[in-house]
C-alpha cells in the first residue's frame, strides 16, 4: 500500500490500529493474542522507578537559575522512567497511554533539580472550536491533522510554587517543539492545541503564554465514549503561515471554509443567549425562553414568571441539567458584550463582590458562610465585571465568578499571608482582570479600564497589570490602612504633600442622613514607583501615577470626600487627572446593578435547593437585570433615539395605547426618552421637574406591567379592527 511515514518507515503502528479496528468491525477476524507486551502496562516503570528527592521551592523565577526544558530521548531511559513516575503520581490522568505520535519533556533547573514535565501527542480528531477557527475543509483537515499536536500532558510539582514558572516553561517548551518533532519524526508541526478542563484549572498560564482560547469541547471522548468533563480549548501556532499550511488541500488548493454569516436575532433573548453551546438545540431553545420570561416578569417566581405548572417544571430541568453551566449561559452574553463594547473607544469595567444571601433556605446544598464567624448567614459569594461606557451606560457582563466558601476555612484569615495570591479569596481580581485584559487582545481599537475599589489594593495585581501584554489599564482606590509604600516614602503622606493642580466639581448623592450637596475636590496627581510589600519582596516595584483628590471646605457634620487613586493610565496634566477622578465615579454603576439584582429580580428568594441551581438561574437574571440596567441609562445617553432600538414593535404601540387612551398607535414610535418615562410611569414615577430621570426600580416595576398590557394588546387587537358596526340597519332606519 506505500503506507510510509514522512521519514520512510513503513507506519507499522497505524496498520496495527487498522487491523485492531477491522477485527471491531467484523471484517476481518484476528487471531487470538498469544502474549503481551511490556509498553502495554501502564505505570508498571512508574512503580518499579524509586524517584529522586523532589523540591520543596517557594521563590521568585529569577532565583531558580537556569531553567532547562529537555526530552525524553529512549522509553528504556532513566529520563523516561522518572517522567512516568512523576506523572502516575502527581498528575490527575496518570502518564497514559498518549496516543499517536509523541515528545515528552522534562523540566529541571541547576539549583532545585525537576520541577516538571509535559507530554505532546496526536491531536484530536475534531474539535469544533479549533476547526472553525482554522477554518479548514474537510479535505484539509485529513491531509494536515497530523501538523496539529496536543499538550497532553502538563506538570509542575505540587511541591513547586514560583510565580510565573508554568507560563515560563511553556513558551520554552513550544520554542523548541517543531523541531524536536522535526528530528524525530520528520516534519514539522505548525499549531499546537490543549484542552483544560474548567471544573479544575482556570487555564492561567496558557492566557500568560498568549495561547487562545478558542472554545469549549462536546464533553466527548476520543471513542465517543460517553459524557465527560468539557474543557476549554487553547491552541498556539508554531510558526507564520500556519492557517495556510494547515487549509491546503491535496493538489495544493488553499481553501479556508468561513462560518456561515449569522443571521440577525430576532429579539434581544436571541442575541444575549442565542450562541450559547449547551450541546442541545433544546436546551438552547429553553433558555431563549427563560430569558423572556424572566424579563417580562422580573422579581416573579418561577412558577410565576413561566406561567404554568408544565412550564415550571421544564425550567426546573432545565436549570438541574448537568449540561447546563453558568458559564456557558453566559458565554454567548460575553460576546454580545463584545461586540457592543467595540463601538466605542473608551470602555470602563468596574469589577466588584456581592454575597447573595439564603439563609432562609437552609436546606440548600452547596452553600457556605458568607459573613464573619459570628454571623451564621449562608449563601454564596458572587464577583463580576460589568463594561460600561464613560457616561454610565451598562453594556454587559465581562465576567462573572461564583463560589461558595469553606465553613471550615472561616475564621482563619489570619494564616493570609502564608498563601500565595492564587490560593486566597483576593485572586477574584487577578481572574477578572485577566478576563478583561482577553477582552482588550481582541478590541485593539477600544481602551478598556479597570476599575475597582479599595479590597483590591493589593501589589499581585499592579504586579499583573505590569507583565501582561496589551493589558487593560487599572484605577484602584488605595487603602490607607495598608500603609503602600513608593520611592520617597509612605504613599499616603508623600502624595497630600504634592501643590494641588486644580479643583472640580463633584455632585454628592442624598444618602441616609447625609444630604445631598456640591463639593468641590482639590486634585494633586505624581508618578510614583509602587513597593512591593515585606512578604512579596521577590517581585518587583511597579510604575504608576496617584491622583489623590481630598474635599475643600466640607461642610462641618459631613465627612469630607477623600480618594487615593493608583492607575496604569498615562496622567500628565490636571485634566488627565480629573479624566481618572470621573471614571472612577463611574463605579458606583456596578453597585447600582446589584441592587437591580437583588430588588428586582429577588435572586435571593429564588428556592432552587442546590448552588449549582441557583448559580444556573442566576446566569439568566443577571442576562436580564443587565437588560433593565441597560434601558435606564440608555434613554438618557440616547434619547432621540426611536424606540424600537429597546423595544419591540408590540410593546410600543400598547405602550402608547395605554398611557394616551388612544386605541390607534401612532405612525411614528415615540422616542428612546420618552417610552423610556412612560415605562417607569407605570412603575410609579411621577415626572415632575424635581425628580430628575428615572431609575431602575420604577423602570423594572413598569417593564412587569408592560408585559401584561402587551398580552392585553396582542389577545383583543388594536381597535381599529372592530370599527366597522356588528349589526346591519336598513337605509332610513334612523
Amino acid at each position: 500500500m506505500g503506507w510510509h511515514s514522512a521519514n520512510g518507515s513503513p507506519r507499522e503502528v497505524s496498520c496495527r490500529k487498522a487491523l485492531l479496528e477491522l477485527d471491531r468491525r467484523n471484517v476481518i477476524r484476528l487471531p487470538e493474542a498469544t502474549r503481551g507486551w511490556a509498553f502495554e502496562r501502564t505505570g508498571s516503570s512508574a512503580r518499579s522507578t524509586a524517584l529522586p528527592a523532589l523540591p520543596d521551592v517557594e521563590a521568585a523565577l529569577a532565583e531558580l537559575g537556569t531553567l532547562e526544558v529537555s526530552p525524553v530521548t529512549s522509553r528504556y531511559s532513566t529520563a523516561s522512567k522518572i517522567w512516568m513516575a512523576l506523572m502516575q503520581r502527581y498528575h490527575y490522568l496518570g502518564a497514559g497511554p498518549l496516543c499517536g505520535a509523541q515528545i515528552r519533556y522534562l523540566i529541571r533547573c541547576e539549583r532545585f533539580g525537576y520541577l516538571g514535565a509535559f507530554a505532546f501527542s496526536a491531536s484530536a480528531w475534531r474539535v469544533k472550536g479549533r476547526d472553525a477557527y482554522i477554518g479548514w475543509s474537510d479535505a484539509a483537515r485529513r491531509h494536515n491533522l497530523q501538523k496539529v499536536v496536543n499538550n497532553s500532558r502538563f506538570l509542575i510539582l505540587p511541591t513547586v510554587r514560583v510565580p510565573n514558572l508554568a507560563s515560563r516553561v511553556l513558551s520554552m517548551c513550544t520554542t523548541r517543539l517543531a523541531e524536536d518533532w522535526a528530528q524525530r519524526y520528520s516534519y514539522r508541526p505548525v499549531l499546537v492545541e490543549t484542552f483544560v478542563e474548567r471544573d479544575r484549572y482556570e487555564g492561567t498560564c496558557y492566557r500568560a503564554a498568549n495561547w487562545r482560547n478558542v472554545g469549549l469541547t462536546s464533553g466527548r471522548g476520543r471513542q465517543d465514549d460517553g459524557r465527560r468533563p468539557q474543557k476549554d480549548v487553547y491552541v498556539y501556532p508554531l510558526q507564520k503561515g500556519w492557517q495556510r499550511t494547515l487549509c491546503t488541500e491535496p493538489g495544493g488548493r488553499f481553501s479556508v471554509t468561513m462560518p456561515p454569516a449569522p443571521r440577525e436575532p430576532s429579539d434581544w433573548a436571541e442575541e444575549e443567549f442565542g450562541m450559547a453551546d449547551l450541546g442541545d438545540q433544546r436546551l438552547t431553545s429553553r433558555l431563549l425562553k427563560l430569558g423572556s420570561e424572566f424579563y417580562a416578569r422580573p422579581g416573579a417566581s418561577i412558577p410565576q414568571a413561566t406561567g404554568s405548572k408544565a412550564a415550571a417544571k421544564g425550567a426546573y430541568r432545565f436549570l438541574d441539567n448537568n449540561r447546563v453551566d453558568m458559564n456557558l449561559v453566559l458565554a454567548s452574553h460575553y460576546s454580545a458584550t463584545e461586540a457592543r463594547v467595540r463601538e466605542h473607544e473608551f470602555v470602563l469595567v468596574p469589577q466588584d463582590t456581592t454575597s447573595l444571601n439564603y439563609m432562609t433556605h437552609t436546606s440548600t446544598e452547596g452553600i457556605g458562610p458568607i459573613n464573619t464567624k459570628n454571623d451564621t448567614s449562608m449563601g454564596l459569594l458572587m464577583h463580576d465585571a460589568m463594561a460600561f461606557t464613560p457616561e454610565g451606560t451598562p453594556l454587559g457582563l465581562v465576567d462573572v465568578q461564583c463560589w461558595a466558601r469553606d465553613e471550615e476555612e472561616q475564621g482563619k484569615s489570619a494564616q493570609r499571608h502564608e498563601k500565595d495570591i492564587e490560593e486566597k479569596e483576593s485572586a477574584k481580581w487577578l481572574k477578572g482582570y485577566r478576563a478583561i485584559c482577553e477582552l482588550q487582545k481582541r478590541c485593539k481599537k477600544t481602551r478598556l479600564i479597570s476599575i475597582s475599589d479599595r479590597e483590591s489594593d493589593i501589589h499581585e495585581f499592579f504586579f499583573e497589570a505590569h507583565q501582561q501584554q496589551e493589558a487593560a489599564e487599572l484605577i484602584v482606590r488605595s487603602e490607607r490602612s495598608r500603609n503602600r509604600l513608593i520611592e520617597q516614602g509612605k504613599l499616603w503622606e508623600q502624595i497630600p504633600k504634592e501643590s494641588v493642580a486644580g479643583s472640580m466639581e463633584v455632585a454628592v448623592p442624598r444618602n441616609h442622613d447625609r444630604l445631598a450637596r456640591k463639593a468641590t475636590i482639590g486634585i494633586r496627581f505624581k508618578k510614583v514607583e509602587l513597593q512591593p510589600p515585606r512578604r512579596l519582596s521577590g517581585l518587583p516595584s511597579v510604575p504608576v501615577w496617584a491622583v489623590y483628590a481630598r474635599e475643600v471646605d466640607c461642610p462641618a457634620d459631613a465627612e469630607p470626600l477623600e480618594w487615593m487613586l493608583l492607575t496604569t493610565f498615562e496622567v500628565k496634566t490636571f485634566d488627565d487627572a480629573v479624566r481618572i477622578v470621573k471614571w472612577y465615579m463611574r463605579r458606583w454603576g456596578i453597585e447600582v446593578y446589584h441592587r437591580v439584582l437583588k430588588s428586582g429580580c429577588r435572586i435571593e428568594d429564588r428556592q432552587l435547593r442546590t448552588a449549582q441551581r441557583i448559580e444556573n438561574c442566576l446566569a439568566i437574571d443577571m442576562v436580564v437585570a443587565w437588560r433593565i440596567h441597560h434601558l435606564t441609562f440608555l434613554g438618557r445617553e440616547t434619547p432621540d433615539l426611536p424606540c424600537t432600538v429597546f423595544f419591540e414593535d408590540m410593546q410600543w404601540k400598547a405602550l402608547m395605547a395605554f398611557v394616551t387612551k388612544n386605541p390607534t398607535p401612532p405612525e411614528t414610535p415615540p422616542s428612546l426618552r420618552d417610552a423610556t418615562r412612560m415605562v417607569a410611569g407605570l412603575g410609579g414615577f411621577l415626572g415632575r421637574k424635581s425628580d430628575g430621570e428615572p431609575g431602575t426600580v420604577s423602570i423594572w416595576r413598569g417593564l412587569q406591567r408592560l408585559d401584561d398590557i402587551t398580552e392585553s394588546y396582542k389577545a383583543f387587537g388594536p381597535p381599529t379592527q372592530y370599527s366597522q358596526p356588528s349589526v346591519s340597519y336598513p337605509p332610513g332606519s334612523g
